[in-house]
Order: C-alpha cells, then sequence, then structure tokens
C-alpha cells in the first residue's frame, strides 16, 4: 500500500480526476464540456486501475516464475 501512495502515476492520476471533477461540476456552463470532463476523468481512474493491474498480474507471474526455478 506504501508503494502505491509514493507512486507518481498515482498522484498525477488523482490530480487528474480532481480537476476533471471541478471543471464537471461547475468549472463552465457548457454541457458538452461538463460531460467530456466526466468522461475524461472516469478515464483516468479507469486508465490507472487497469495500468496497475497489469503490472501486478507481471509481477506475480514473475514472482511464480522465480518460485518454480528454485523449486527445480
Amino acid at each position: 500500500m506504501i508503494r502505491k501512495l509514493t507512486s507518481r502515476k498515482f498522484w498525477m492520476s488523482l490530480a487528474t480526476f480532481i480537476s476533471m471533477m471541478t471543471v464537471a461540476m461547475g468549472g463552465t456552463e457548457d454541457k458538452a464540456t461538463q460531460i467530456a470532463a466526466l468522461v475524461m476523468a472516469g478515464g483516468a481512474a479507469i486508465a490507472y486501475t487497469l495500468g496497475e493491474g497489469f503490472i501486478d498480474a507481471a509481477r506475480v507471474a514473475e514472482d511464480a516464475g522465480t518460485a518454480e526455478e528454485t523449486e527445480e
């Protein structure tokens, strides 16, 4: 968990999400801009989650491969 809190990717994703939500919730009166901001905020959160998931899966696979090599 500490690794996630010190991640620059996490903080950039959080900053993007917060700024897009600020725009969506009243930064402008234009509905198209608000909708685009909501989509971008969701996209940033989803992209971060998927990216970290792929990284974690690769780490688990690497650890499993290392464990198999030490058993042989």
